[in-house]
This record gives C-alpha cells, structure tokens and sequence, in this order.
C-alpha cells in the first residue's frame, strides 16, 4: 500500500464527495472502496471518467492535499 492509498483509506468519506462533485456521472458503486480492492477503485474511475490511473492517482492526491 503506498501513501496515496493510506491517506485514501482516511479521508475516503470526503475524497468521494469532491469526486462526485467534480464528475456528476459518479455514482455511490462506482465509488465503492475497500481495503485491498484499491486496484479496483481506480479501474472503476478509469473506466468511467476516461482518465488514466496516473491521472486519477495525481487529481485524488491534489483533492487530499488541498
């Protein structure tokens, strides 16, 4: 498990709210997350907004940086 994905597991709650802010599209499954599925998160949002997991990975680090 890498940093992002520490910080993910603690603020998920508001990482998911600014997501679907972001990209009304959103849906409560496709922002299902579980500990150790974490590859799974990401290929939902892949597939569903169209961005690569790189980007994903960089736009949820902003989102737990703000």
């Amino acid at each position: 498990m890498n940093d992002l994905e520490l910080q993910l597991e603690g603020k998920i709650g508001e990482v998911k709210g600014k997501l679907k802010q972001k990209y009304g599209m959103l849906t409560d499954d496709d922002l299902v997350y579980q500990k150790g599925m974490e590859e799974e998160f990401f290929g939902r949002l892949e597939r569903k907004i169209g961005k690569s997991r790189t980007e994903i990975r960089q736009e949820i680090s902003n989102l737990l940086n703000f």
